[in-house]
């Protein structure tokens, strides 16, 4: 029976998938020693099952994770159409379907192999359930495949069922959380300055997640010749550009974390297989130019989709052949990785115990810097996304407040001082400094953030959606502002909660000590901050629209009654006789400074004093927005008035008094004639 060639896959993408597990297992053959493990004496070692299925597991494990995220994006982002899934977009979420079982099993047979391979046994001995168990709950690695398996089993459940984009896209942000947990385990987070290396490598796993999976689906519709093609592949576009920005600059802070020096790029295996990586990646943006410039322009609804096939498939073979390199590069210790000795503070902070503090101005504050790509990208992203948008207001005639620019600009500038100056470093090691750089960022920098007036620009700024067609960032945006979940946050009794009850749920519970010990959880602690402090004060001095706004008054009333609950925090936390954290301090083992008790009693004077000033900031704030308020109102009934849309209220009292007036002397003149 004839196969129709518009339903099967692109032969390209099993090729890349052959392609893909080859390279990786070839470099794997050739290095050195082979595929041999070293065996110990009297232990048995790992048998040929696992030695050569691990490398075939991993690669059909991303290579699935990639086809789930590509079927998802294209259904939830790039093909256009309305809020109900149409016959084209069900079919790729059966494809989506599909892959997310061969994404469920793949990586559960990773968990098993990798098992193997970890602690030197064949597959038929840790094949036990208890065994497993263990693993688990107990190893990082077992962790992060078991959390994978779940992701994948769970989009296989779901994906069938989804028929609206509203879903498809919970879909997708579920699809990425789950290629996300081996970042957070293997040689990166083994490494020295492993926070770095943690995010850049999840950075770096989504931009090849999004890239790879939305050109291999582009391919598949072009094949196919879905309509809405030339739509997609607009869309992609852009998002295939910032998604190379993102592989190419956490691929060079991953190198530089895990390469000891320049020489080791030609000198060690991990290295060449780096360079080659880097060429791949080269190559592949020289062709995405050569996408944008000269075959998008020809790609439509009713003209050849043949140049884009041809150069999509090929960029889809060399991508195939740089996760087949990463694939090798994931089984190969980076140089010093056996010899290198961490001591302890190194081994939890990921950087050696910085110098003492000494006495002020605590200059260290200032030079001890530490580099965060999160928090780096993060704020260059936003820094550069909000520029875009006032220099596309600006070529359109229309005015931008040059004080919102500059706030939304110095307050990235002091979110990057609080999280990669000594602030940071130092922040890790002694709580008094923890604490202030948490007042920075929960109260100094949303006071920034908020008055740049981020939402307000990007809906003057982005475009607007087809009529019928699928909503855009801009609609996206808009539907989150009206939303019944904003408009609960953004309540001021629970914007207020969530502001202080947050310390207390972090400082006063065993959370605290849990998330410093994990560079994510230490992560997610500062974001939070970040947060909550924008949240609540996008209550009180927000320019933004939002589902509920306070009168003037009400905002005041606000401020004044949260405050005090933070001078209540920071008074508990002085007179406090427990040490908060007391485990992870005493692991890092610092050796100089302020003991415990009396650097957690600095803590909490430091929250006290640095919260005071903020408060009169927002105070003088509120105040100018009100009077500004209240200018604007009169000037839009003086413009009212003139064009005669009112009458003057005080014109009409005038004339109010003078009919009085009119009134009383007729009824004299009445009673005079009467008289005579």
């Amino acid at each position: 029976m004839a196969v129709d060639a518009r339903r099967a896959p692109h032969p390209t993408l099993l090729l890349g998938t052959a392609l893909s597990t080859a390279v990786a297992v070839a470099l794997l053959v050739l290095r050195p020693g082979g595929t041999s493990v070293e065996q110990v004496p009297g232990i048995q070692g790992p048998d040929a099952l696992t030695t050569w299925a691990l490398p075939v597991a991993r690669t059909v494990a991303n290579a699935s994770a990639v086809a789930v995220i590509g079927a998802l994006l294209l259904v939830a982002i790039l093909l256009p159409g309305g809020r109900r899934l149409d016959g084209t977009k069900l079919r790729y979420m059966t494809w989506a379907a599909v892959a997310a079982a061969a994404w469920t099993a793949a990586s559960a047979a990773l968990l098993v192999f990798t098992l193997s391979d970890l602690f030197a046994r064949p597959v038929g001995q840790v094949l036990a359930p208890d065994v497993l168990a263990d693993f688990v709950l107990t190893d990082a690695q077992g962790r992060s495949y078991a959390l994978m398996t779940g992701a994948g089993a769970i989009l296989a459940t779901v994906c069938l069922g989804i028929g609206t984009v509203r879903w498809a896209r919970a879909a997708l942000l579920l699809a990425v959380a789950g290629v996300l947990p081996p970042a957070f385990t293997g040689h990166s987070a083994g490494a020295g300055n492993h926070d770095a290396a943690v995010t850049s490598l999840a950075l770096h796993l989504v931009g090849v997640a999004v890239w790879v999976g939305g050109l291999a689906l582009l391919l598949v519709a072009a094949v196919r010749r879905d309509a809405g093609l030339a739509t997609a592949v607009r869309r992609f576009s852009a998002l295939a550009f910032w998604a190379f920005v993102a592989v190419a600059a956490s691929g060079v802070v991953n190198a530089v974390v895990r390469l000891p020096s320049a020489a080791d790029v030609f000198s060690s295996r991990y290295g060449v297989l780096v360079l080659l990586k880097t060429v791949a990646l080269l190559i592949l943006g020289v062709l995405g130019r050569w996408h944008r410039q000269r075959v998008l322009p020809t790609v439509g609804d009713g003209g050849s989709r043949r140049p884009f096939v041809k150069l999509a498939a090929g960029e889809l073979l060399l991508m195939a052949a740089a996760m087949g390199l990463a694939t090798a590069l994931s089984r190969t210790p980076p140089p010093g990785a056996q010899t290198s000795s961490l001591s302890p503070a190194e081994e939890l902070l990921g950087f050696p115990m910085p110098p003492p503090l000494g006495d002020f101005p605590w200059t260290p504050l200032f030079t001890q810097w530490h580099f965060d790509p999160l928090f780096a990208f993060g704020t260059a992203a936003a820094a550069l996304a909000y520029l875009t948008g006032v220099r596309k207001l600006r070529a359109r005639g229309d005015r931008w407040p040059l004080g919102r620019t500059i706030a939304w600009l110095a307050g990235l500038a002091v979110t990057v001082l609080a999280t990669m100056s000594g602030l940071a470093v130092y922040g890790t090691v002694m709580f008094s400094v923890h604490m202030g750089q948490h007042m920075i960022l929960a109260m100094t920098v949303p006071i920034l953030l908020v008055l740049g007036a981020p939402a307000t620009l990007a809906l003057r700024t982005l475009p607007t959606a087809e009529k019928g067609g699928t909503a855009g960032p801009r609609e996206l945006l808009l539907a989150l502002l009206r939303s019944r979940y904003v408009k609960v946050i953004s309540h001021p009794v629970v914007a207020s909660v969530l502001f202080i009850a947050s310390a207390f749920a972090v400082y006063y519970t065993s959370l605290f000590e849990s998330l410093m010990r994990s560079h994510l959880g230490h992560t997610v602690m500062l974001v939070h901050f970040l947060a909550v402090g924008l949240l609540f004060f996008w209550v009180i001095i927000g320019v933004d629209p939002g589902p509920r706004r306070l009168p003037y008054l009400g905002r005041l009333f606000v401020l004044i009654l949260t405050m005090p609950f933070h001078s209540w925090f920071s008074i508990s936390v002085m007179s406090s006789t427990d040490i908060i954290g007391e485990g992870w301090w005493a692991d890092v083992g610092r050796t100089w400074g302020a003991s415990l008790a009396d650097d957690q009693y600095n803590g909490g004077a430091i929250a006290w004093a640095t919260g005071d000033i903020p408060v009169l900031i927002t105070t003088i704030i509120l105040a100018a927005q009100w009077v500004r308020s209240d200018a604007r109102e009169a000037r839009r009934v003086d413009r009212r008035i003139e064009r005669g849309d009112v009458n003057d209220p005080l014109a009409a009292y005038n004339a109010y008094l003078a009919s009085l007036h009119a009134r009383d002397r007729k009824t004299s003149r009445e009673l005079r004639t009467e008289d005579s």
